[in-house]
C-alpha cells in the first residue's frame, strides 16, 4: 500500500502547495487522480448495467471537496448499481418470482418475504423495496397510501374464496393457489380519490399495475427486467 493515497497500486497523492511535510489530506493533483478513478469506475458500472442511471460526475479536480473521499464516492456508485440490480429481479415464464417458486403459492415462509413498514404486511423483497420508494414519493406529494392486504397464505385464500366467491363466478377471490397475493406480488390498497389518481399517474414508475378489473384497490408488482 502506498502511503500517500492509501489505495493499493496507486502512486502517492501529491500534497497542496505549501503544505508541511507529513500534513494530512490530498493535494490538487491527488484529487485529480481520485476524480479520474471515480469516472473510470462509473464507466465500468454503466458497461455492466446499461440501464443504471448515470452516476454524478465528480466535477473538475480543483472544486472537489477534500472531505468527500474516494471511499464515499465509490460507495455511492456501488449503491446505484445494487439498487438497479434489485429492481430487475427475475420472474419465471409463469410470472412467479424465481427465488420463491420452490415454496409454492401461498406457502412462502415469512423469512423469505420482506416487511413493508405497515404492521405485519409482507411482500417479495423487490416488491417491498419498490413499494417503500413509491410511498415515500407519494408522501412528498402530500398523498397517503394505505394497505389492507399483502401476502396471502393458501389458507387465507381458501377462506377468502369461501366468503367472497371466486372471481370467475362474479366474486372477488382468485382460485386458491393461483392468487398473485400468494407470491407476495400484490397489495390491496386503501386509497382516497386523490391517492387513486396519484397511483394511476405514478404507480407504473415503480412497477405497480392496476391489473384486475372491478378491483381498483388491487395493485400488482411487475418488474420490467
Amino acid at each position: 500500500m502506498d502511503r500517500g493515497s492509501g489505495i493499493p497500486g496507486h502512486a502517492p497523492v501529491a500534497r497542496l502547495k505549501g503544505a508541511a511535510p507529513g500534513a494530512d489530506g490530498p493535494g490538487v493533483e491527488g484529487l485529480g487522480n481520485i476524480a479520474a478513478r471515480i469516472a473510470q469506475i462509473n464507466q465500468q458500472i454503466t458497461a455492466l448495467n446499461p440501464k443504471a442511471a448515470p452516476a454524478r460526475s465528480p466535477g473538475p479536480p480543483a472544486t472537489v471537496n477534500a472531505g468527500q473521499s474516494f471511499a464515499t464516492e465509490l460507495s455511492a456508485a456501488m449503491r446505484t448499481a445494487s439498487a438497479t440490480g434489485t429492481s430487475s429481479a427475475r420472474l419465471t415464464k409463469d410470472g412467479v418470482p424465481a427465488d420463491l417458486a420452490r415454496y409454492g403459492n401461498g406457502r412462502i415462509p415469512a423469512g423469505a418475504l420482506e416487511t413493508i413498514g405497515r404492521g405485519s404486511h409482507r411482500l417479495w423483497s423487490p416488491a417491498a423495496d419498490a413499494f417503500e420508494a413509491m410511498t415515500a414519493a407519494a408522501r412528498r406529494d402530500g398523498v397517503t397510501i394505505g394497505v389492507t392486504d399483502s401476502y396471502r397464505s393458501y389458507d387465507q385464500q381458501v377462506d377468502l374464496a369461501r366468503r367472497k366467491g371466486l372471481y370467475s363466478q362474479g366474486g372477488l377471490a382468485a382460485k386458491p393457489g393461483t392468487s398473485e397475493h400468494g407470491w407476495g406480488l400484490s397489495l390491496d390498497l386503501d386509497l382516497s380519490s386523490k391517492a387513486q389518481a396519484w397511483m394511476r399517474r405514478h404507480g407504473d414508475e415503480y412497477g405497480f399495475k392496476e391489473n384486475v378489473p372491478r378491483e381498483p384497490w388491487h395493485w400488482t408488482f411487475k418488474p420490467s427486467g
